[in-house]
């Protein structure tokens, strides 16, 4: 049997059988490459156009025309028209990537099936510019007996001289991206350098016809750009400053990018990621940057499937050249708005924003045994503790205990109050001024809000009144525009009447007497119902940097140590409360003074109400001391009660329960008895005990009296009730 032929006229399909044999040609068989068999002649001729950029759509009309002029070229080759299949929906799609293209996957499912016998494209480079994609096309085409020409020739992809040589253009057409790909970057990075390259620029500024930056000339614009860095500056938080912007209607103006209103100011509403790029931007310090974010191919977007882009360090910054543009804020003060906002978020290392807690010091005690940052619990409504989360991150026994955050809170607020006390009157006309200079900001606000409104109308009134009457076509599309800027501007005019009604009235003499006042009443304002949890945490922030607290399992005493901003320390001690007096750092003098005080022949109650007067605080602390707390201190030292003095009884002598049980009945139907007289008996100057005397007589006497004593038995003969008369020294 003879080899067969490298390339088989008829090759088997997929599923085993022969294909038809190929109608013979129109074309003349010269026109016909030698690799071009019968059966591929059955199949598709996929003519691939990708051009790829729109740009490059719109100018390089040449090159599109010649890449539509292949289907000709396939024709000549030997196709049929009705086999010749065009393949465009790739236009203006780059080829680094075959997952985003339509055009290329559908040709892949095309190849898959066994249905395209030839691929034709101007340029390899034009069908893909990946070798990722290249050679898994290759590997198809091979599998499935697919022929690949160009404007040079047809190629075989089983053949090897024609794989090396589709490999080598696959690997100049990648190498050729990369090349523009670098030639394109330097280009950029050199203008950069000159602080020249802008894509675009961030509300606030506007960017010229001639490139140059300048901030915008809409002064409304600029000045909702100022108060925000103004808020920002007073408020201290990103969210403080996105309420205040919300609740006062104040919107950012933006100029439009694209659409037939370009480069118009368009007033939206703020959100917190715009606010989020104007502190993060430096353009608004004066420093023009260039490579600011990086592609992320680790993040894909979800909406668009493409990496996204990750923001970098600022040393990693490829071009930073500062006061090169026109600013809003220093250098200095940008920094220092990275570092707040950086501070805000709750870390490790940062203490975040001042939240409605009841807690004071939250993000500014630090434990004073492992030095880590105590975190803020609320096991009821406005109870805090601050606990210490180290062994729960080290797996180990909790070594730090909690502790009630009231007790710390309040150390630190006398200390601050000490230290606002001498500047009380400044502060008070600082705000006297802010409340003035607020009132002021917000009213030119609105003024340039009904100015724009009122301009509005005045340009849609000259528009209506240079049309001819007689073009009501376009006379009553410019009247309707006329209303509705008269009906804007009436908004405007409302909205600013209802803002003045709602606004505090200006401050009176009377007013900022009061605001004086206060100066001298600092405690009273800390209190003040008005003033919120927030606004004392912020006023704490200012002056204090941390708080160190040392706790002691074995004592109530809780060493405070507050770091002020500045440098400066200041020691202080707090009492907590504890489980119980064995924590209790003073509990031998307590227990000498509850002795001392018994031996003066003072009651339980008595001895309570002395330590109470005298200061001593119980474990829990919020419980004074009670006759039953005065009685567990006296059982640690054996004085739990009377009866353990043998020195109460005399002669004949019983303690009222040791004769209840003697007798076999109830101490309490014994002590009814006493209280009836049929029993000599008195009780101790202490503790009030029952202490009955009985001699041999009268324990039979006794004992008779019980035995009668039966359910129902109301009276008793006046023997067995009369006790014997006492002998008395």
């Amino acid at each position: 049997m003879s080899e067969p032929d490298k390339h088989p006229s008829a090759p088997p399909t997929t599923d085993g059988h022969e294909q038809p044999q190929a109608a013979p040609a129109t074309q003349p068989v010269a026109l016909r490459s030698s690799k071009i068999q019968d059966y591929h002649l059955t199949r598709l001729a996929i003519v691939y156009i990708r051009q790829s950029t729109p740009q490059q759509i719109m100018d390089h009309r040449e090159s599109r025309e010649r890449q539509y002029a292949l289907a000709d070229h396939a024709a000549a080759l030997g196709w049929r028209k009705d086999r010749i299949l065009v393949i465009d929906e790739d236009q203006g799609q780059s080829g680094k990537n075959a997952d985003t293209r339509a055009g290329f996957q559908r040709l892949l499912a095309e190849v898959n099936m066994g249905h395209v016998g030839l691929i034709l494209g101007l340029e390899m480079n034009h069908l893909a510019r990946s070798n990722k994609d290249w050679h898994h096309l290759l590997e198809r085409c091979t599998i499935f007996s697919t022929l690949l020409a160009d404007q040079d020739g047809v190629y075989d992809p089983r053949d090897s001289n024609d794989r090396l040589l589709l490999g080598l253009k696959g690997t100049m057409s990648e190498f050729e991206l990369v090349t523009m790909r670098h030639r394109l970057q330097g280009g950029r990075r050199n203008k950069a350098e000159r602080a020249e390259l802008f894509i675009s620029v961030p509300f606030g500024y506007l960017k010229l016809p001639a490139g140059e930056v300048v901030l915008d000339p809409d002064e409304q614009v600029r000045a909702v750009v100022t108060l925000i860095f103004d808020k920002f500056a007073e408020l201290g938080s990103l969210s403080k400053v996105f309420r205040y912007l919300i609740r006062n209607d104040i919107r950012l103006g933006m100029r439009v990018r694209t659409g037939p209103r370009y480069g118009q100011v368009e007033w939206r509403r703020a959100t917190t990621s715009a606010l989020w790029l104007l502190f993060h931007h430096p353009i608004y310090a004066g420093a023009y940057v260039y490579g600011r974010t990086a592609m992320d191919p680790k993040r894909i977007s979800v909406r668009t499937g493409r990496p996204v882009a990750s923001f970098l360090p600022m040393e990693q910054w490829q071009v930073l050249k500062r006061d090169a543009l026109p600013a809003y804020i220093t250098w200095e003060r940008y920094l220092a708005n990275l570092l707040r906002l950086k501070e805000n978020c709750m870390g490790k290392q940062t203490k975040g924003t001042a939240r409605p807690g009841a807690a004071l010091l939250t993000g500014l005690v630090v434990c004073g045994a492992c030095g880590r940052r105590l975190r803020t619990a609320y096991h009821h409504t406005n109870i805090a503790h601050y606990y210490c989360t180290r062994h729960r991150l080290e797996l180990t026994e909790p070594d730090c205990p909690s502790l009630k955050a009231a007790v710390v809170d309040n150390v630190v607020a006398e200390a601050v109050l000490r230290a606002l006390a001498p500047a009380g009157l400044e502060a008070s006309m600082q705000a006297i001024a802010d409340i003035q200079k607020e009132r002021a900001r917000l009213d030119r606000h609105w003024q340039q809000q009904l100015e724009r409104a009122c301009y509005e109308a005045q340009r849609a009134e000259r528009q209506f009144h240079a049309v001819e009457p007689e073009n009501r076509l376009v006379a009553r599309t410019l009247e309707q525009r006329w209303e509705e800027a008269l009906r804007q501007q009436q908004q405007v005019q409302e909205d600013y009447d209802r803002l003045l009604q709602n606004q505090a009235r200006e401050l009176t003499d009377q007013d900022c007497a009061k605001i004086l006042a206060l100066a001298n009443d600092l405690p009273a304002l800390w209190q003040s119902s008005q003033t919120t949890p927030a606004d004392r945490k912020e006023i704490v922030r200012c002056l204090v940097e941390r708080v160190v607290v040392a706790v002691r399992r074995d004592s109530e005493v809780v060493g405070v140590t507050i770091c002020w901003r500045g440098g400066s320390t200041s020691a202080h001690q707090a009492v907590r409360p504890v489980k119980g007096f064995a924590q209790l750092e003073g509990l031998d003098q307590l227990l000498e003074r509850v002795v001392e005080l018994r031996r003066e022949g003072r009651s339980s109650v008595q001895i309570a109400a002395k330590l109470n007067e005298e200061g001593y605080r119980t474990p829990r602390r919020r419980r004074p001391f009670s006759k039953d707390i005065v009685r567990q201190l006296l059982s640690r030292r054996g004085l739990s009660g009377e009866r353990s003095d043998a020195e109460q009884l005399g002669p004949q002598e019983w303690w009222l329960a040791d004769l209840a049980s003697e007798l076999g009945m109830s101490s309490a139907k014994l002590r009814e008895w006493v209280l009836h007289g049929w029993l000599h008996a008195r009780q101790t100057p202490v503790a009030g005990l029952w202490i009955v005397w009985v001699d041999r007589d009268e324990m039979k006497r006794l004992r008779k009296l019980v035995a009668r004593s039966a359910p129902g038995v109301i009276s008793h003969p006046a023997e067995l009730t009369t006790p014997k008369k006492r002998r008395t020294k």
